[in-house]
């Protein structure tokens, strides 16, 4: 249908968004279709695009430290459809990302890190799995170091595009609550028996959980530590964010959270960012 992933980076602020193919097909008629609020992710469409062969999407919870992968993109802008091979480095990277004018600043969480090589005008090209599924989108990389690049998993944005694929518009899912991720130390500093997960809090002006929230409807409460999505343990397939933008706007999911030091289930419908 001529729908295309991308950065948000890459196409905000554009007045007028092209997009040129492989075979040097190139189209100017490009609309953007939504920014995600949480991410620097985007998707654009050529309109009245006939005979285009999608790509798939792969599974970035199962990716893997020593994963080989191949990156694709438009290598400093100048040398389109550059093809580089790497392994996974590492998963869960949390960075700061800013743009070539160092005028906007991103802060990116869950992400992989990768050392294909990643350069100035890759952004919003696929990472790729031996399989030649898409497992990531390439978003950034280290200016002060070598082969040391990162792309956004696509399993935490397949939720906005199920969404828009189905006509539903370009909306991302959330459960409504703030937390922090739990980490073995910071355990260890509050004495909890939980390790891993997302510790529901609130912040000095923030309440943790957001009223008439799909979590706030479902009942949640400050304290409760959620571990798994659909029974998905968070940290090791990613962190809470990640697995929920998997689902769409409406979906139903089953959390596990530790109440009490006790386990529990609890279901709640997904509502749209606001």
């Amino acid at each position: 249908d001529g729908y295309i992933a991308t950065n948000k980076h890459v196409v905000s602020g554009a007045n007028k968004i092209g997009v040129l193919l492989d075979d040097g097909t190139a189209f100017e008629d490009v609309e953007l279709i939504g920014t995600d609020p949480l991410n620097d992710f985007a998707i654009i469409k050529i309109k009245n695009a006939k005979d285009l062969t999608p790509i798939k999407l792969g599974d970035s919870k199962t990716i893997t430290a020593g994963q080989q992968v191949i990156a694709i993109g438009n290598a400093l802008g100048a040398y389109q459809n550059s093809v580089t091979s790497g392994i996974i480095s590492g998963k869960g990277r949390s960075l700061t990302a800013t743009d070539s004018s160092r005028t906007q600043y991103e802060t990116l969480s869950d992400m992989i890190q990768t050392d294909a090589a990643i350069n100035g005008g890759n952004s919003g090209g696929p990472l790729l799995n031996a399989a030649g599924e898409v497992i990531g989108i390439n978003t950034a990389y280290a200016s002060q170091g070598n082969n040391v690049g990162f792309a956004i998993p696509i399993s935490s944005v397949k939720g906005i595009i199920n969404s828009v694929l189905n006509g539903r518009g370009f909306e991302r899912a959330v459960i409504g609550v703030r937390y922090v991720n739990l980490t073995p130390s910071i355990a260890k500093e509050k004495k909890l028996d939980v390790t891993h997960g997302a510790l529901i809090s609130s912040s000095k002006n923030n309440s943790a959980i957001i009223p008439d929230s799909a979590g706030d409807k479902a009942g949640l409460k400050e304290n409760d530590i959620i571990t798994a999505v659909n029974g998905v343990e968070i940290g090791v397939a990613g962190s809470l964010s990640s697995l929920i933008g998997e689902y769409s706007v409406g979906d139903t999911v089953e959390l596990t959270i530790v109440r009490n030091n006790k386990t529990e289930n609890i279901k709640l419908t997904l509502a749209a960012y606001k």
